[in-house]
């Protein structure tokens, strides 16, 4: 099969190959999806420049844990029917050497989720890691039908799903975005009321359209939003955090604790698996009636893999996925 691979870390440029792997064969309880779209997330960019003094899990690395494809042969135990579907994948390289950058992968059979027909490849390659930690972020502490809920960098990879997954969810939905200009890429009919943090008082601003405080945030950066996720929330709010600014980050203690606010850290690797589960199961469904939509930025073919690295690296718009050629 044709395949990237990466032997040590480092520069996408130096360290990521394409070339021909031997086929992978699925054992007892896994399934081998031909893929046709490769998601790539800054977590996997992490992983391939030993992000944090991280070192090769395994000797060899094909990157990527998320993908859209055809499940074109199963293991023993493995439901024989699911021969021909199409799926998006979840978790490929969680834990696990090969990954979604190459024409076949073969992950454990619940990770292929059935995708609808009417929906594209470059949506499924989409939901996996940023729709599974925003999944999480909104629903871990239970339903937020009628509740306020605030979601930073609502333009952002997960901040986007967040917010349509908890307006699905009977939620309404406040975000921020970094700058007054970001403002009008937000879609109101997801998020009734954004605010840039650009502003003089972005908590003052708030505060107007929640004046009781918001009970959920979801937070991208919460070492330079904590003082402002402190100005905001309701008694027993939750903040569920997937990242931060800095690696040790200070909280106002004290004010949070008299407002009884519990604060949740979301590792999506680490996710529990029912609780993944029914991410995917959420995930596919509000996609299949159209309460969910991805933004895609950039496509790249596979051989040029490290270019797509590196935009992602980069940053930018939408999400960047990878074709994978036939």
């Amino acid at each position: 099969m044709l395949a990237s691979w990466y032997d040590e870390q480092g520069p996408a440029a130096d360290v990521l190959r394409v070339g021909e792997l031997p086929d992978p064969s699925p054992g007892p309880g896994e399934v081998r999806v031909r893929v046709a779209v490769s998601g790539i997330n800054p977590g996997d960019t992490k992983k391939r420049r030993g992000w944090l003094g991280s070192s090769m899990p395994f000797p060899r690395v094909i990157p990527h844990s998320d993908a859209a494809g055809v499940v074109d042969a199963v293991g023993e135990g493995v439901d024989a029917r699911r021969v021909g579907q199409r799926v998006w994948v979840y978790g490929a390289q969680s834990y696990r050497p090969f990954g979604t950058a190459a024409q076949y992968t073969v992950l454990p059979d619940e990770l292929a989720v059935p995708l609808p027909g009417h929906l594209g490849d470059a949506l499924g390659a989409s939901l996996g890691i940023p729709g599974i930690t925003a999944h999480r972020a909104v629903f871990a502490d239970g339903p937020v039908d009628g509740k306020l809920v605030l979601v930073h960098g609502v333009l952002g990879g997960v901040g986007s799903i967040a917010a349509q997954l908890a307006r699905w969810g009977g939620a309404t939905v406040l975000a921020t975005v970094r700058r007054t200009a970001d403002l009008e890429r937000v879609d109101p009919a997801v998020v009734s009321h954004a605010v840039a943090l650009d502003t003089g008082d972005p908590a003052a601003a708030i505060r107007v359209y929640a004046p009781g405080g918001v009970q959920r945030v979801v937070e991208v950066s919460l070492s330079d939003n904590a003082d402002l996720d402190n100005a905001v929330v309701a008694n027993e709010a939750v903040v569920a955090a997937y990242a931060t600014g800095a690696d040790r980050t200070e909280l106002p203690f004290w004010t949070l604790l008299f407002n009884n606010v519990a604060l949740r850290l979301i590792g999506s690797d680490d996710v529990p698996a029912e609780a993944k589960r029914q991410a995917a199961r959420d995930l596919t469904a509000a996609a299949a009636v159209g309460a969910l939509t991805v933004e895609v930025g950039d496509l790249y073919q596979l051989a040029d893999i490290a270019k797509a690295h590196e935009r992602v690296d980069a940053g930018g718009r939408g999400r960047v996925l990878v074709t994978v050629p036939g």
